[in-house]
Protein backbone atom coordinates (compact mmCIF):
# COMPACT_ATOMS: atom_id res chain seq x y z
CA UNK A 1 0.00 0.00 0.00
CA UNK A 2 1.36 3.43 -0.90
CA UNK A 3 2.15 5.73 2.06
CA UNK A 4 0.77 8.63 0.01
CA UNK A 5 -3.01 9.18 -0.03
CA UNK A 6 -2.90 10.11 -3.72
CA UNK A 7 -0.59 8.90 -6.50
CA UNK A 8 1.95 11.46 -7.76
CA UNK A 9 0.85 13.61 -10.69
CA UNK A 10 2.03 12.36 -14.05
CA UNK A 11 4.02 14.89 -16.13
CA UNK A 12 2.45 16.04 -19.40
CA UNK A 13 4.18 15.52 -22.70
CA UNK A 14 4.82 18.59 -24.85
CA UNK A 15 2.03 17.54 -27.22
CA UNK A 16 -0.44 17.15 -24.35
CA UNK A 17 0.53 20.55 -22.95
CA UNK A 18 0.00 22.29 -26.29
CA UNK A 19 -3.31 20.53 -26.84
CA UNK A 20 -4.72 21.38 -23.43
CA UNK A 21 -3.48 24.94 -23.21
CA UNK A 22 -3.97 25.89 -26.82
CA UNK A 23 -6.79 24.07 -28.55
CA UNK A 24 -8.54 23.06 -25.34
CA UNK A 25 -9.17 26.57 -24.03
CA UNK A 26 -10.50 27.75 -27.34
CA UNK A 27 -12.87 24.80 -27.62
CA UNK A 28 -14.19 25.36 -24.11
CA UNK A 29 -14.74 29.06 -24.76
CA UNK A 30 -16.67 28.30 -27.94
CA UNK A 31 -18.59 25.58 -26.14
CA UNK A 32 -19.72 28.03 -23.46
CA UNK A 33 -20.92 30.54 -26.06
CA UNK A 34 -22.78 27.89 -28.05
CA UNK A 35 -24.20 26.27 -24.95
CA UNK A 36 -25.56 29.50 -23.50
CA UNK A 37 -27.23 30.29 -26.81
CA UNK A 38 -28.53 26.75 -27.28
CA UNK A 39 -27.02 26.71 -30.76
CA UNK A 40 -25.43 23.29 -30.83
CA UNK A 41 -27.36 20.15 -31.49
CA UNK A 42 -25.88 18.22 -28.59
CA UNK A 43 -25.98 14.45 -28.30
CA UNK A 44 -29.36 13.97 -29.92
CA UNK A 45 -29.76 16.52 -32.65
CA UNK A 46 -27.90 15.69 -35.85
CA UNK A 47 -24.31 16.58 -36.60
CA UNK A 48 -23.16 20.10 -35.77
CA UNK A 49 -21.06 22.10 -38.17
CA UNK A 50 -17.62 20.56 -38.68
CA UNK A 51 -15.74 23.41 -37.01
CA UNK A 52 -17.98 23.26 -33.92
CA UNK A 53 -18.09 19.51 -33.47
CA UNK A 54 -15.40 19.35 -30.82
CA UNK A 55 -16.85 22.35 -29.02
CA UNK A 56 -20.31 20.80 -28.98
CA UNK A 57 -18.97 17.62 -27.43
CA UNK A 58 -17.04 19.68 -24.88
CA UNK A 59 -20.14 21.68 -24.00
CA UNK A 60 -22.09 18.48 -23.47
CA UNK A 61 -19.47 17.39 -20.96
CA UNK A 62 -19.11 20.77 -19.22
CA UNK A 63 -22.84 21.54 -19.10
CA UNK A 64 -24.78 18.33 -19.74
CA UNK A 65 -28.10 20.06 -19.00
CA UNK A 66 -27.50 23.00 -21.36
CA UNK A 67 -30.45 23.75 -23.71
CA UNK A 68 -30.23 21.85 -26.99
CA UNK A 69 -31.87 22.07 -30.39
CA UNK A 70 -34.01 19.08 -31.50
CA UNK A 71 -34.20 17.64 -35.00
CA UNK A 72 -36.92 20.01 -36.23
CA UNK A 73 -39.04 22.89 -34.96
CA UNK A 74 -40.97 21.63 -31.91
CA UNK A 75 -44.61 22.34 -31.09
CA UNK A 76 -43.97 21.83 -27.37
CA UNK A 77 -40.87 22.47 -25.31
CA UNK A 78 -41.85 20.91 -21.97
CA UNK A 79 -44.03 18.09 -20.64
CA UNK A 80 -46.34 17.40 -17.72
CA UNK A 81 -47.14 13.70 -17.32
CA UNK A 82 -49.97 12.78 -14.96
CA UNK A 83 -49.25 9.16 -14.13
CA UNK A 84 -52.48 7.62 -12.82
CA UNK A 85 -51.00 4.72 -10.92
CA UNK A 86 -52.77 1.36 -10.79
CA UNK A 87 -54.77 1.41 -14.00
CA UNK A 88 -57.87 3.66 -14.12
CA UNK A 89 -60.94 2.13 -15.72
CA UNK A 90 -61.44 3.59 -19.19
CA UNK A 91 -65.11 2.49 -19.29
CA UNK A 92 -65.68 4.59 -16.14
CA UNK A 93 -63.74 7.69 -17.22
CA UNK A 94 -63.26 8.53 -20.93
CA UNK A 95 -64.70 5.60 -22.95
CA UNK A 96 -68.46 5.20 -22.42
CA UNK A 97 -69.91 1.78 -23.26
CA UNK A 98 -73.75 1.77 -23.13
CA UNK A 99 -73.78 -1.80 -24.49
CA UNK A 100 -72.64 -3.00 -21.07
CA UNK A 101 -76.03 -2.02 -19.65
CA UNK A 102 -77.79 -4.29 -22.16
CA UNK A 103 -75.62 -7.21 -21.05
CA UNK A 104 -75.75 -6.44 -17.33
CA UNK A 105 -75.20 -9.68 -15.41
CA UNK A 106 -74.72 -11.69 -18.62
CA UNK A 107 -71.60 -13.12 -20.28
CA UNK A 108 -70.12 -10.94 -23.01
CA UNK A 109 -69.77 -12.35 -26.55
CA UNK A 110 -66.04 -11.60 -26.73
CA UNK A 111 -62.96 -13.84 -26.94
CA UNK A 112 -61.57 -15.00 -23.61
CA UNK A 113 -58.63 -12.61 -23.28
CA UNK A 114 -56.00 -13.41 -20.67
CA UNK A 115 -56.37 -11.41 -17.46
CA UNK A 116 -54.65 -11.75 -14.11
CA UNK A 117 -57.80 -12.89 -12.32
CA UNK A 118 -61.06 -14.54 -13.29
CA UNK A 119 -63.85 -12.26 -14.35
CA UNK A 120 -67.55 -12.89 -14.92
CA UNK A 121 -70.48 -11.09 -16.48
CA UNK A 122 -70.80 -7.59 -17.91
CA UNK A 123 -70.38 -4.81 -15.35
CA UNK A 124 -71.90 -1.50 -16.54
CA UNK A 125 -70.34 1.72 -15.33
CA UNK A 126 -71.97 3.13 -12.21
CA UNK A 127 -71.22 6.63 -13.53
CA UNK A 128 -73.12 8.76 -16.01
CA UNK A 129 -71.38 10.23 -19.05
CA UNK A 130 -72.17 13.71 -20.39
CA UNK A 131 -71.17 15.60 -23.54
CA UNK A 132 -68.99 18.64 -23.03
CA UNK A 133 -67.55 21.54 -25.02
CA UNK A 134 -68.07 22.41 -28.65
CA UNK A 135 -66.70 19.00 -29.62
CA UNK A 136 -69.34 17.12 -27.60
CA UNK A 137 -66.95 14.44 -26.31
CA UNK A 138 -68.48 12.30 -23.57
CA UNK A 139 -66.71 12.34 -20.21
CA UNK A 140 -67.61 10.59 -16.96
CA UNK A 141 -69.36 12.59 -14.28
CA UNK A 142 -66.38 12.03 -11.95
CA UNK A 143 -64.22 14.42 -14.01
CA UNK A 144 -66.34 17.61 -14.32
CA UNK A 145 -63.40 20.04 -14.10
CA UNK A 146 -61.26 18.23 -16.66
CA UNK A 147 -64.33 18.07 -18.91
CA UNK A 148 -64.51 21.88 -18.92
CA UNK A 149 -61.30 21.87 -20.98
CA UNK A 150 -62.27 19.01 -23.30
CA UNK A 151 -61.96 21.25 -26.36
CA UNK A 152 -58.21 21.37 -25.59
CA UNK A 153 -57.94 17.59 -25.19
CA UNK A 154 -57.35 14.69 -27.58
CA UNK A 155 -58.66 11.44 -26.11
CA UNK A 156 -56.99 8.26 -27.35
CA UNK A 157 -59.46 5.41 -26.72
CA UNK A 158 -57.46 2.68 -28.45
CA UNK A 159 -54.35 2.29 -26.32
CA UNK A 160 -52.67 -1.11 -26.16
CA UNK A 161 -50.06 -2.43 -23.74
CA UNK A 162 -48.63 -5.96 -23.52
CA UNK A 163 -49.13 -7.64 -20.14
CA UNK A 164 -51.85 -7.59 -17.43
CA UNK A 165 -49.35 -7.00 -14.61
CA UNK A 166 -48.39 -3.73 -12.94
CA UNK A 167 -44.60 -4.02 -12.87
CA UNK A 168 -43.93 -4.69 -16.57
CA UNK A 169 -46.69 -2.32 -17.64
CA UNK A 170 -45.28 0.50 -15.51
CA UNK A 171 -41.88 -0.08 -17.09
CA UNK A 172 -43.36 -0.17 -20.59
CA UNK A 173 -45.26 3.10 -20.14
CA UNK A 174 -42.45 4.91 -18.34
CA UNK A 175 -39.35 3.41 -19.99
CA UNK A 176 -40.45 1.81 -23.26
CA UNK A 177 -39.61 -1.77 -22.32
CA UNK A 178 -41.51 -4.17 -20.07
CA UNK A 179 -38.50 -6.34 -19.18
CA UNK A 180 -35.13 -4.72 -19.85
CA UNK A 181 -33.79 -1.80 -17.84
CA UNK A 182 -34.12 1.28 -20.05
CA UNK A 183 -34.06 5.07 -19.57
CA UNK A 184 -37.38 6.68 -18.73
CA UNK A 185 -39.25 9.02 -21.07
CA UNK A 186 -38.34 12.02 -18.91
CA UNK A 187 -34.67 11.09 -19.02
CA UNK A 188 -34.74 10.79 -22.82
CA UNK A 189 -36.45 14.19 -23.11
CA UNK A 190 -33.94 15.84 -20.77
CA UNK A 191 -31.05 14.20 -22.61
CA UNK A 192 -32.39 15.55 -25.89
CA UNK A 193 -33.44 19.05 -24.84
CA UNK A 194 -31.47 19.86 -21.70
CA UNK A 195 -33.08 22.37 -19.37
CA UNK A 196 -33.61 26.12 -19.45
CA UNK A 197 -32.61 26.59 -15.80
CA UNK A 198 -29.18 25.34 -14.73
CA UNK A 199 -30.11 25.77 -11.05
CA UNK A 200 -32.83 23.11 -11.20
CA UNK A 201 -33.04 19.50 -12.40
CA UNK A 202 -34.34 19.06 -15.92
CA UNK A 203 -36.65 16.20 -14.86
CA UNK A 204 -38.66 16.06 -11.63
CA UNK A 205 -40.96 13.25 -10.44
CA UNK A 206 -43.47 14.17 -7.75
CA UNK A 207 -44.97 11.24 -5.87
CA UNK A 208 -46.75 11.92 -2.57
CA UNK A 209 -46.18 9.51 0.28
CA UNK A 210 -43.09 7.75 -1.06
CA UNK A 211 -42.17 5.57 -3.99
CA UNK A 212 -44.68 3.68 -6.19
CA UNK A 213 -44.26 0.11 -7.46
CA UNK A 214 -40.81 -0.28 -9.11
CA UNK A 215 -39.74 2.79 -7.15
CA UNK A 216 -37.10 5.01 -8.80
CA UNK A 217 -36.93 2.72 -11.85
CA UNK A 218 -39.97 4.66 -13.10
CA UNK A 219 -37.81 7.77 -13.60
CA UNK A 220 -34.42 6.10 -14.05
CA UNK A 221 -31.76 7.29 -16.48
CA UNK A 222 -30.79 3.69 -17.34
CA UNK A 223 -27.72 3.67 -19.56
CA UNK A 224 -27.94 7.44 -20.10
CA UNK A 225 -25.63 9.55 -17.90
CA UNK A 226 -26.97 9.80 -14.35
CA UNK A 227 -27.50 13.56 -14.60
CA UNK A 228 -30.62 12.86 -16.69
CA UNK A 229 -32.36 10.79 -14.01
CA UNK A 230 -35.51 12.23 -12.48
CA UNK A 231 -35.28 13.97 -9.13
CA UNK A 232 -37.84 12.56 -6.68
CA UNK A 233 -39.96 14.91 -4.57
CA UNK A 234 -42.37 13.69 -1.90
CA UNK A 235 -45.21 16.19 -2.25
CA UNK A 236 -46.91 14.75 0.83
CA UNK A 237 -44.58 17.19 2.57
CA UNK A 238 -44.97 20.96 2.45
CA UNK A 239 -41.68 22.26 3.89
CA UNK A 240 -38.84 22.53 1.39
CA UNK A 241 -36.46 20.69 3.73
CA UNK A 242 -38.83 17.70 3.67
CA UNK A 243 -39.74 17.94 -0.01
CA UNK A 244 -36.12 17.57 -1.10
CA UNK A 245 -33.74 15.73 1.19
CA UNK A 246 -30.51 17.53 2.14
CA UNK A 247 -31.51 20.67 0.23
CA UNK A 248 -29.84 22.77 2.92
CA UNK A 249 -26.79 22.20 5.04
CA UNK A 250 -27.36 22.30 8.77
CA UNK A 251 -23.79 23.28 9.60
CA UNK A 252 -22.24 25.22 6.70
CA UNK A 253 -22.99 28.51 4.97
CA UNK A 254 -23.24 28.75 1.18
CA UNK A 255 -19.73 30.19 1.05
CA UNK A 256 -18.32 27.33 3.10
CA UNK A 257 -20.17 24.81 0.95
CA UNK A 258 -18.73 26.41 -2.17
CA UNK A 259 -15.20 26.01 -0.84
CA UNK A 260 -15.90 22.41 0.11
CA UNK A 261 -17.28 21.65 -3.34
CA UNK A 262 -14.31 23.30 -5.03
CA UNK A 263 -11.95 21.07 -3.07
CA UNK A 264 -14.11 18.01 -3.73
CA UNK A 265 -14.24 18.86 -7.45
CA UNK A 266 -10.44 19.10 -7.55
CA UNK A 267 -10.09 15.69 -5.92
CA UNK A 268 -12.78 14.14 -8.12
CA UNK A 269 -11.19 15.47 -11.29
CA UNK A 270 -7.86 13.97 -10.25
CA UNK A 271 -9.69 10.69 -9.69
CA UNK A 272 -11.60 10.99 -12.98
CA UNK A 273 -8.46 11.51 -15.07
CA UNK A 274 -7.51 7.92 -14.29
CA UNK A 275 -11.05 6.69 -15.03
CA UNK A 276 -12.19 8.49 -18.15
CA UNK A 277 -14.89 5.94 -18.98
CA UNK A 278 -16.69 6.06 -15.61
CA UNK A 279 -19.90 8.01 -16.28
CA UNK A 280 -21.08 7.44 -12.71
CA UNK A 281 -18.30 9.63 -11.33
CA UNK A 282 -19.22 12.49 -13.66
CA UNK A 283 -22.88 12.10 -12.67
CA UNK A 284 -21.94 12.32 -8.99
CA UNK A 285 -19.90 15.48 -9.60
CA UNK A 286 -22.82 17.06 -11.48
CA UNK A 287 -25.29 16.11 -8.72
CA UNK A 288 -23.15 17.85 -6.09
CA UNK A 289 -23.04 21.01 -8.17
CA UNK A 290 -26.77 20.93 -8.92
CA UNK A 291 -27.66 20.41 -5.26
CA UNK A 292 -25.60 23.48 -4.37
CA UNK A 293 -27.26 25.64 -7.02
CA UNK A 294 -30.77 24.46 -6.10
CA UNK A 295 -30.53 26.03 -2.66
CA UNK A 296 -30.92 29.43 -4.28
CA UNK A 297 -34.15 28.62 -6.16
CA UNK A 298 -35.92 25.74 -4.41
CA UNK A 299 -37.28 27.74 -1.48
CA UNK A 300 -38.93 30.24 -3.83
CA UNK A 301 -40.51 27.61 -6.09
CA UNK A 302 -42.05 25.53 -3.33
CA UNK A 303 -43.34 28.48 -1.33
CA UNK A 304 -46.94 28.53 -2.52
CA UNK A 305 -47.85 31.36 -0.16
CA UNK A 306 -46.49 33.66 -2.87
CA UNK A 307 -49.42 32.73 -5.11
CA UNK A 308 -52.47 35.05 -5.18
CA UNK A 309 -55.49 33.85 -3.21
CA UNK A 310 -57.65 33.47 -6.33
CA UNK A 311 -55.08 31.08 -7.83
CA UNK A 312 -54.93 28.99 -4.65
CA UNK A 313 -58.71 28.87 -4.56
CA UNK A 314 -58.84 27.76 -8.20
CA UNK A 315 -56.56 24.78 -7.54
CA UNK A 316 -58.27 23.87 -4.26
CA UNK A 317 -56.94 22.03 -1.23
CA UNK A 318 -54.92 18.85 -0.84
CA UNK A 319 -51.77 17.18 -2.08
CA UNK A 320 -52.79 17.02 -5.73
CA UNK A 321 -53.60 20.73 -5.79
CA UNK A 322 -50.24 21.51 -4.22
CA UNK A 323 -48.23 19.41 -6.64
CA UNK A 324 -50.08 20.72 -9.70
CA UNK A 325 -49.33 24.29 -8.64
CA UNK A 326 -45.69 23.43 -7.93
CA UNK A 327 -45.50 21.82 -11.39
CA UNK A 328 -46.64 25.04 -13.06
CA UNK A 329 -44.05 27.02 -11.11
CA UNK A 330 -41.33 24.56 -12.13
CA UNK A 331 -42.28 24.82 -15.81
CA UNK A 332 -42.21 28.62 -15.58
CA UNK A 333 -38.60 28.35 -14.41
CA UNK A 334 -37.45 26.14 -17.25
CA UNK A 335 -37.80 22.57 -15.93
CA UNK A 336 -38.28 20.34 -18.97
CA UNK A 337 -40.24 17.30 -17.75
CA UNK A 338 -42.48 17.03 -14.69
CA UNK A 339 -44.18 13.76 -13.77
CA UNK A 340 -47.06 13.97 -11.30
CA UNK A 341 -48.09 10.72 -9.67
CA UNK A 342 -51.54 10.04 -8.30
CA UNK A 343 -52.52 6.90 -6.46
CA UNK A 344 -49.06 5.69 -5.45
CA UNK A 345 -50.22 4.88 -1.92
CA UNK A 346 -53.90 4.19 -2.66
CA UNK A 347 -53.87 3.38 -6.36
CA UNK A 348 -56.56 3.27 -9.01
CA UNK A 349 -56.14 -0.51 -8.88
CA UNK A 350 -59.75 -1.06 -7.82
CA UNK A 351 -60.43 -4.78 -7.82
CA UNK A 352 -63.24 -4.04 -5.34
CA UNK A 353 -65.61 -1.14 -4.67
CA UNK A 354 -64.74 0.61 -7.92
CA UNK A 355 -67.63 3.07 -7.66
CA UNK A 356 -66.57 4.36 -4.26
CA UNK A 357 -62.84 4.33 -4.95
CA UNK A 358 -62.84 5.79 -8.48
CA UNK A 359 -65.16 8.57 -7.32
CA UNK A 360 -62.87 9.38 -4.39
CA UNK A 361 -59.68 9.28 -6.47
CA UNK A 362 -61.17 11.46 -9.19
CA UNK A 363 -62.37 13.95 -6.58
CA UNK A 364 -58.80 14.18 -5.25
CA UNK A 365 -57.32 15.12 -8.61
CA UNK A 366 -60.01 16.46 -10.98
CA UNK A 367 -60.20 20.03 -9.73
CA UNK A 368 -56.43 20.50 -9.64
CA UNK A 369 -55.91 19.07 -13.14
CA UNK A 370 -58.72 21.20 -14.54
CA UNK A 371 -57.25 24.28 -12.85
CA UNK A 372 -53.78 23.54 -14.22
CA UNK A 373 -55.10 23.28 -17.78
CA UNK A 374 -56.90 26.61 -17.44
CA UNK A 375 -53.97 28.24 -15.67
CA UNK A 376 -51.50 27.17 -18.35
CA UNK A 377 -53.81 28.42 -21.08
CA UNK A 378 -54.39 31.73 -19.33
CA UNK A 379 -50.64 32.29 -19.05
CA UNK A 380 -49.98 31.37 -22.68
CA UNK A 381 -48.06 28.27 -21.62
CA UNK A 382 -50.42 25.53 -22.81
CA UNK A 383 -49.53 26.17 -26.44
CA UNK A 384 -45.97 24.95 -25.86
CA UNK A 385 -46.57 22.51 -22.98
CA UNK A 386 -47.58 18.91 -23.67
CA UNK A 387 -49.89 17.46 -21.01
CA UNK A 388 -50.38 13.67 -20.80
CA UNK A 389 -52.84 11.84 -18.50
CA UNK A 390 -53.08 8.07 -18.15
CA UNK A 391 -52.05 4.91 -16.33
CA UNK A 392 -50.24 1.70 -17.24
CA UNK A 393 -53.38 -0.06 -18.57
CA UNK A 394 -57.17 -0.07 -18.24
CA UNK A 395 -59.66 -2.38 -16.57
CA UNK A 396 -62.04 -5.10 -17.71
CA UNK A 397 -65.66 -4.36 -18.64
CA UNK A 398 -66.52 -7.56 -16.80
CA UNK A 399 -66.76 -7.90 -13.03
CA UNK A 400 -63.91 -9.51 -11.16
CA UNK A 401 -64.83 -12.72 -9.34
CA UNK A 402 -64.00 -13.28 -5.70
CA UNK A 403 -62.13 -16.35 -4.51
CA UNK A 404 -65.50 -17.97 -3.88
CA UNK A 405 -66.44 -17.43 -7.52
CA UNK A 406 -69.10 -14.85 -6.63
CA UNK A 407 -69.06 -11.51 -8.48
CA UNK A 408 -67.52 -8.56 -6.64
CA UNK A 409 -67.77 -4.83 -7.25
CA UNK A 410 -64.50 -4.20 -9.08
CA UNK A 411 -62.62 -4.81 -12.32
CA UNK A 412 -59.43 -6.67 -13.20
CA UNK A 413 -56.45 -5.35 -15.23
CA UNK A 414 -56.90 -4.90 -18.96
CA UNK A 415 -53.90 -4.14 -21.24
CA UNK A 416 -55.82 -4.89 -24.46
CA UNK A 417 -57.68 -1.59 -24.62
CA UNK A 418 -57.64 1.59 -22.53
CA UNK A 419 -57.60 5.38 -22.73
CA UNK A 420 -55.16 8.24 -22.25
CA UNK A 421 -55.52 11.88 -23.15
CA UNK A 422 -53.19 14.60 -24.44
CA UNK A 423 -53.51 18.37 -24.39
CA UNK A 424 -51.44 21.43 -25.19
CA UNK A 425 -48.56 21.99 -27.59
CA UNK A 426 -48.99 20.29 -30.94
CA UNK A 427 -52.22 18.51 -29.97
CA UNK A 428 -55.52 18.76 -31.84
CA UNK A 429 -58.02 19.54 -29.10
CA UNK A 430 -61.58 18.28 -28.99
CA UNK A 431 -60.95 15.02 -30.82
CA UNK A 432 -61.19 11.29 -30.17
CA UNK A 433 -58.76 8.82 -31.74
CA UNK A 434 -59.49 5.12 -32.13
CA UNK A 435 -61.98 2.95 -30.33
CA UNK A 436 -62.33 -0.26 -28.40
CA UNK A 437 -64.96 -2.90 -29.15
CA UNK A 438 -68.54 -2.14 -28.12
CA UNK A 439 -67.83 -3.39 -24.60
CA UNK A 440 -64.40 -1.82 -24.08
CA UNK A 441 -62.42 -5.04 -23.86
CA UNK A 442 -60.02 -4.63 -26.77
CA UNK A 443 -58.72 -1.80 -28.97
CA UNK A 444 -59.96 -2.44 -32.52
CA UNK A 445 -59.75 0.73 -34.60
CA UNK A 446 -56.59 2.86 -35.02
CA UNK A 447 -54.79 0.93 -32.28
CA UNK A 448 -52.08 2.91 -30.46
CA UNK A 449 -49.34 0.89 -28.78
CA UNK A 450 -47.30 2.49 -26.02
CA UNK A 451 -44.40 2.76 -28.50
CA UNK A 452 -46.66 4.84 -30.77
CA UNK A 453 -47.54 7.13 -27.87
CA UNK A 454 -43.85 7.64 -27.11
CA UNK A 455 -43.09 8.35 -30.77
CA UNK A 456 -45.85 11.00 -30.72
CA UNK A 457 -44.53 12.64 -27.55
CA UNK A 458 -41.06 12.91 -29.08
CA UNK A 459 -42.50 14.24 -32.34
CA UNK A 460 -44.23 17.24 -30.73
CA UNK A 461 -40.95 17.96 -28.92
CA UNK A 462 -39.13 18.11 -32.25
CA UNK A 463 -37.56 14.64 -32.45
CA UNK A 464 -37.66 11.95 -35.08
CA UNK A 465 -37.90 8.96 -32.75
CA UNK A 466 -35.99 6.74 -35.20
CA UNK A 467 -33.00 9.11 -35.22
CA UNK A 468 -33.13 10.00 -31.53
CA UNK A 469 -30.58 7.51 -30.20
CA UNK A 470 -27.86 6.87 -27.65
CA UNK A 471 -24.98 4.51 -28.30
CA UNK A 472 -24.54 1.91 -25.58
CA UNK A 473 -22.81 -1.49 -25.55
CA UNK A 474 -22.07 -1.23 -29.26
CA UNK A 475 -25.66 -0.47 -30.32
CA UNK A 476 -27.71 2.65 -30.96
CA UNK A 477 -30.68 2.51 -28.60
CA UNK A 478 -33.83 4.59 -28.73
CA UNK A 479 -36.92 5.05 -26.54
CA UNK A 480 -39.16 3.25 -29.04
CA UNK A 481 -36.68 0.37 -29.63
CA UNK A 482 -37.47 -0.78 -33.22
CA UNK A 483 -41.18 0.12 -33.15
CA UNK A 484 -43.48 3.13 -33.08
CA UNK A 485 -45.55 5.24 -35.44
CA UNK A 486 -46.46 8.88 -34.77
CA UNK A 487 -50.22 9.22 -34.15
CA UNK A 488 -50.72 12.09 -36.57
CA UNK A 489 -54.50 12.20 -36.20
CA UNK A 490 -54.15 13.78 -32.75
CA UNK A 491 -51.71 16.45 -33.94
CA UNK A 492 -52.81 19.99 -34.79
Amino acid sequence: MSPHPFPPARPLTRRQMLHRCGMGLGALALAQVLGDAGLFAGPAGGAPAAGAAGAARAAGAVRPLAPRVPHFAPRAKRVIHFFVNGGPSHVDTFDPKPALERYRGKPLPVPNLQTERKTGAAFPSPFKFHRHGKCGIEVSEIFPHVAESIDEIAVIRSMRAELPNHEPSLMLMNCGDAVMSRPSVGSWVTYGLGTENQNLPGFIAMCPGGYPIKEAENWQSGFLPGVYQGTFIDTQQSRVEKLIEHIRSGHASLGAQRRQLDLLLELNEEHARERTEDARLEARIQSFELAYRMQMEAADIFDLSREPRHVLDMYGEGVQARQCLIARRLLERGVRFVQLWHGAGQPWDNHEQIEENHRRLARESDRAIGALLKDLKGRGMLEDTLVLWGGEFGRTPTVELKDSGAPGQGRDHNPYGFSVWLAGGGVKGGCVHGETDEFGFKALEDVVHVHDLHATILHVLGFDHERFTYRYAGRDFRLTDVYGQVVRDVLA
